[in-house]
């Protein structure tokens, strides 16, 4: 019979407590509002960590601080989102504190996971030599579970298998069912739920049958673990008597309940975080679990780090401003002690391109100021709000590197859409003509090197798809016809010709990408470029200028030539500062984005990612927004700046209006001259 294990705790003499010397003086290292977590006793402690105010400091600091005070260090768990932030911060807490701190566990969630798995998991029949299948492998057994139960002769295209694995994993980490996953994010497979639902099941056999584990089982079977059994749950949570978790925002709810049943014999967490940086949701992140956080821990002391070592407080009084109007939240002000610096600039431009020329323009003058490229960064809400702003900074010679979201003209489902174009324009153009073929159904490799022979050879290119039988038949047929409606056209602009393309395209788009109804919308945006050209040629040449990731045109100092701006998601850039950032595109209806008006926790999300956005910048931001432009995709003319400065002072914003060179000077005291 077991019998109810209780722990008495010997408290240290009050003349030991007092004569036991820190080693750091941490009240001459630390501002008061640090030093109070740092030092914080045991209990449950939640810091609430502003942009900017040192929250890896501190986080280093409190591993130093309790092994200073005689706690084991192999008593302490770190748990972070990436295996390089753990070992950096160890190793910070050893610059301060000695060897010892590499005695303390500190990983990521999935690491820790696999090494408890790996000595405990017997008890619910994960053997300790199990192997953990990486996305690739998880996805190809996921396609032989699929073959083996017949999906891939339906009717009806099923997913594939990326996209399966996408929805199973969201299922898991979310701790929702698959179904209310597929309905919500996955609503063009409804018709398929039931089927999904076997596969999914017939998946999580196999992996049991073959001790296979993937990268989300880890999570979830260490949290069966720990829920399942008692005696291999108190041990583990003996053992880490102190745990510390970083990114506390951007758990999910599987994460946070595995956290709840490790700390199961002592209270002992502390976890850092930002309410207000909270932009994770579509990978399964909730900001719920940092707001809940004193529920689910009761006695929760919590603290607030509000000073800014980053930014001018002009800056932070636009962020203050944009976050107070957030409806759920940790009230906080941030400040610095650098007062002064420019005011955010809030830019009005009549179009896309005028938006573009402006950033370009201004980057060249800040650049003449002494502010490096690699010191400017361009944020945007998505990848394609940047496609207009990448051709221009390639004409000016600006070098810039893209993160998140992949290149223009490097997406494949652009590139398809192109290829159409190219073709048209330039019959001889055996690349495009490989890739358009390609497309049709029932042509390979070898029989569009074929018809390419022959096509490069006619008189009469299409009448060679035409005379074409077979699977393959119908198709060319149709591609032939789409392609020579449009030969010869040249009265049509660049914008029909990119939309009858559509037309035709949009079947073969459903077709080859699951996730289509995302990359309609890059081909809208392809289109509203191509209405800023009179002429096709012009048009693709633009899209075809060589990337700016190579050797840049030299701008101004040659010793600078290898210098490079970012242009950035803003998911990409949170955790990253430049001297001079730029957001573009903030109009209502992009950012937010119209997607987002639906519920008001998207809403609130996309205010967050606009915190993150401003609160990069240390001392120039402007933010800018063409008037006047109609989006296809929603339906919308999208013409006011975004809600989100609805409520900020005029006091906190520059506000100009760009007008050509020449232009009328007398519309305000607060225009910018363009040109």
């Amino acid at each position: 019979m077991e019998r109810e294990v209780k722990t008495y705790v010997l408290k240290r003499p009050a003349d030991e407590a007092m004569s036991r010397t820190l080693s750091i003086d941490y009240p001459a290292l630390l501002n008061p509002q640090q030093l109070a977590a740092v030092t914080a006793g045991d209990g449950p402690a939640l810091v609430i960590a502003g942009a900017g105010s040192g929250k890896t400091r501190t986080l280093v600091y409190r591993v130093a601080y309790l092994i200073d005070s005689g706690i084991d260090p192999s008593n302490i768990l770190l748990l972070t989102f990436t295996r390089k932030s753990a070992q950096e911060m160890v190793d910070r807490a050893g610059d301060l504190i000695g060897a010892r701190s590499q005695r303390v566990c500190g990983g990521t969630f999935h690491s820790v996971a696999n090494m408890l798995l790996r000595r405990y998991g017997r008890s619910i029949g994960v053997e300790p030599g199990f192997t953990i299948l990486d996305r690739g492998d998880a996805e190809d057994l996921i396609a032989l579970c699929r073959a083996q139960l017949g999906l891939n002769e339906k009717d009806k295209r099923f997913p594939r298998k990326g996209t399966i694995m996408e929805m199973v994993s969201k299922s898991e980490n979310t701790l929702r069912s698959l179904d209310e996953i597929v309905l919500e994010e996955f609503s063009h497979f409804a018709d398929h739920l039931e089927d999904l639902s076997r596969l999914q099941k017939a998946y999580q056999s196999a992996k049991r049958q073959k001790q296979l584990l993937d990268y989300d089982d880890l999570l979830v079977m260490l949290r069966q673990l720990l829920s399942a059994d008692e005696s291999a749950r108190t041990t583990i949570s003996r053992q880490y008597r102190y745990i510390l978790v970083d990114e506390y925002q951007d758990t999910n709810r599987l994460q946070a309940d595995v956290i709840r049943l490790l700390a199961n014999t002592h209270n002992n967490v502390t976890v850092v975080g930002d309410d207000s940086q909270s932009i994770y949701a579509f990978r399964g992140a909730t900001f719920k679990n940092i707001m809940e956080f004193p529920a689910l821990f009761p006695g929760t002391t919590v603290y607030k780090l509000e000073e800014n070592y980053r930014s001018t407080q002009p800056i932070l009084n636009l962020a203050n401003g944009i976050i107070e109007e957030a409806a759920e939240k940790y009230t906080k002000r941030l400040f610095t002690r650098k007062i002064d610096g420019p005011l955010p600039a809030l830019v009005e431009a009549a179009g896309e391109h005028a938006q573009s020329r402006f950033i370009a323009q201004k980057i060249l003058e800040l650049r003449e100021e002494g502010v490096p490229l690699s010191e400017v960064a361009v944020l945007f809400r998505s990848s394609f709000h940047s496609f207009d702003l990448e051709i221009e900074l390639s004409r000016r010679g600006l070098s810039f590197i893209k993160r998140g979201g992949v290149k223009f003209i490097e997406t494949a489902h652009v590139k398809d859409l192109l290829a159409h174009v190219r073709v048209i324009v330039n019959p001889l153009d055996t690349v495009s003509w490989h890739r358009v073929l390609m497309l049709v159904e029932g042509v390979g490799p070898k029989k569009a090197q074929d018809l390419l022979a022959a096509i490069v050879k006619a008189d009469r290119p299409f009448d060679v798809l035409r005379a074409v039988s077979g699977r393959s038949g119908q198709g060319l047929k149709n591609l032939a016809n789409t392609l020579e409606s449009l030969a010869g056209a040249e009265d049509r602009s660049p914008s029909e010709q990119v939309n009858h393309m559509y037309e035709y395209y949009l079947p073969i788009l459903k077709e080859q990408y699951d996730d289509y109804p995302k990359r309609t919308r890059d081909l809208d945006h392809l289109h509203t470029i191509a209405e800023n050209y009179p002429g096709i040629d012009e048009f693709l040449a633009d899209l075809a200028l060589e990337p700016p990731d190579g050797s840049a045109v030299g701008v101004e100092a040659p010793d600078r030539d290898d210098e490079r701006m970012v242009l950035s998601t803003i998911h990409s850039a949170k955790g990253l500062e430049w001297q001079c950032v730029f957001v573009i595109w903030v109009v209502d209806g992009r950012f937010p984005s119209a997607y987002s008006f639906l519920t008001d926790d998207e809403l609130e999300e996309e205010r967050r990612l606009f915190y993150v956005a401003v609160t990069r910048a240390k001392r120039h931001l402007f933010m800018t927004y063409p008037i006047n432009v109609y989006d296809k995709a929603s339906g919308m003319l999208l013409s006011k700046p975004s809600r989100f400065l609805d409520h900020i002072s005029s006091d906190c914003l520059e506000i100009l209006t760009l007008v050509e060179e020449g232009g009328r000077e007398d519309w305000g005291a607060s225009r910018y001259q363009d040109y």
